[in-house]
């Protein structure tokens, strides 16, 4: 019964509500229990976003809207389609096997990354609602709606849902004790966390400053977290390193690169990452161990050459980059034995 109960809950997530009035999903159970976020949240779309097109109050649009509907709303339109035209869908056939959701998740894993996209422009969004907020169009737009709350609390909400999948998911998993869809319901489970740290390293990343080139042509960002760092040139030994000071630097490890970034405080809140350096994985190494200290491993470039002795937080923190990075390498040498092969 659990079960049933919590997954009646992500239904009503995954309708949606905030976009369109529950009368048009034509499900009436759904709309007697969307009735009360409905009422805060009918019409975004309509009563926002097409309101910015509209010549009748075009003369109290502030100027700073003009065109920028993409970096308000971003790609919502997208998450929108995504699901009202399958998630729903996918969701409603399992209203007689609920236990079967998770594999509903791990169907759909590629199409939740237009959350990814729309996390991304969020910080975009943000300070151009900043810069009208108090605008006489949103208050019109508001008033109209009768909402209690601003657009910015709904812009909010595709973010939050993303956390509330996976705890639901938890709590699915947790009822479902000898359930022979366990495994699928962990995979979902791992998916929507994956999808998390995958989000929230990608808002990191859009905080990197001075990089010349383009970000996105380096890869995913696989890991990203702030250590201290020595970097050693020519036949200095490791121990000699050890007795200065060391860097404090946020690394972003991408599928083919690793940048070095110094982390900057703005307007007490905002972070911002300026670019340092940037080592090509193809030309990566690393020395797992350092002895005198467990947090310690080196990274060496274009045959050591350049050697990075990195300190972690933790042991824990360590270990986790260095799997990363070992994956990396890996499939660069099978990549290149393939092309061996290949030419031979």
């Amino acid at each position: 019964m659990l079960v049933r109960c919590l997954f009646a809950v992500l239904l009503e997530l995954g309708h949606c509500t905030y976009l369109q009035p529950c009368w048009l999903s034509g499900d009436a159970t759904s709309a007697a229990v969307q009735k009360e976020a409905v009422a805060g949240c009918v019409f975004v779309f309509q009563g926002y976003r097409a309101e910015m097109d509209n010549p009748a109050i075009s003369h109290i649009l502030p100027s700073e809207l003009h065109n920028k509907k993409e970096v308000l709303f971003g790609n919502l339109p997208e998450i929108y389609k995504f699901h009202s035209r399958l998630f729903v869908q996918d969701l409603e056939s399992c209203l007689e096997t609920p236990e079967r959701v998770g594999a509903r998740f791990l169907e759909r894993k590629e199409n939740f990354q237009v959350y990814e996209c729309y996390c991304q422009n969020k910080p975009r969004s943000e300070a151009l609602w900043r810069q009208c907020s108090d605008s006489l169009f949103f208050q019109n737009c508001k008033k109209k709606l009768e909402h209690k709350l601003d657009l910015d609390s709904y812009l909010l909400k595709p973010i939050q849902r993303l956390t509330k999948y996976q705890l639901l998911l938890k709590e699915m998993l947790r009822h479902s004790t000898g359930s022979p869809y366990v495994a699928e319901l962990q995979g979902a489970l791992n998916t929507m966390l994956d999808l998390l740290k995958s989000v929230n390293d990608s808002m990191h990343q859009i905080a990197i400053t001075g990089y010349e080139g383009e970000l996105s042509d380096l890869g995913r960002v696989l890991m990203q977290g702030s250590f201290s760092v020595w970097m050693r040139k020519g036949v200095m030994r490791v121990k000699d390193i050890a007795r200065f000071k060391p860097m404090q630097r946020h690394l972003f490890l991408h599928e083919r690169a690793l940048l070095f970034c110094k982390r900057r405080e703005e307007n007490g809140d905002q972070m911002s990452y300026s670019f340092k350096h940037c080592l090509r994985m193809s030309a990566v190494g690393i020395t797992e161990s350092i002895k005198g200290d467990v947090k310690k491993f080196e990274i060496w470039y274009s045959g050591r050459e350049e050697v990075y002795v990195v300190q972690a937080p933790t042991v824990e923190v360590k270990q986790a980059w260095l799997s990363e990075i070992r994956k990396i390498l890996t499939s660069q040498q099978k990549n290149l034995s393939g092309m061996i092969l290949y030419n031979g």
